[in-house]
């Protein structure tokens, strides 16, 4: 865990061991806007989302939209980048501000974290709100959607 990509990892072991999701102000300057949401289990490699529980996926997702709503009301974003994009090797979710005019022509409606899908094959997964529901978009590099 002394690497950089694990710094995630070390943080997350020094949790208490009650805690399941916990958050952190993103440590890079160039996004000082953004806040990352957690989960305190890891696993093996690339640390997929599939590897972690539905109840823990299902808290997480839950616990990173009522931050971003408590954060940006209804005009946030969640971003996970694609492990080919990723510089830690620990699950994070980027919760920020949503772009304007980013809606993309590709998306599945979802009503809440329960039903947000695990993105195939380690792929990115974007998620905002619309019209009382959530719309899941899947690409590798998600964050250029988020205010920096």
């Amino acid at each position: 865990m002394a690497q950089r990509c694990c710094s995630l990892c070390a943080v997350a072991e020094q949790q208490p061991a009650y805690m399941n999701v916990f958050f952190l102000k993103d440590s890079n300057p160039t996004k000082p806007n953004r806040i990352l949401a957690l989960p305190r289990a890891h696993g093996p490699g690339e640390h997929l989302l599939s590897l972690l529980s539905v109840e823990t996926r299902v808290e997480l997702w839950s616990a990173a939209i009522a931050r971003a709503q408590e954060a940006w009301g209804n005009k946030w974003g969640i971003a996970m980048n694609g492990v080919k994009n990723r510089t830690q090797c620990h699950t994070h979710l980027h919760i920020g501000k949503l772009l304007d005019n980013n809606e993309q022509e590709k998306f599945i409606v979802v009503n809440g974290p329960e039903d947000i899908p695990v993105p195939p094959d380690g792929s990115g997964i974007f998620v905002h709100p619309a019209g009382g529901k959530l719309h899941v978009h899947f690409e590798d590099a998600p964050e250029k959607w988020l205010m920096r």
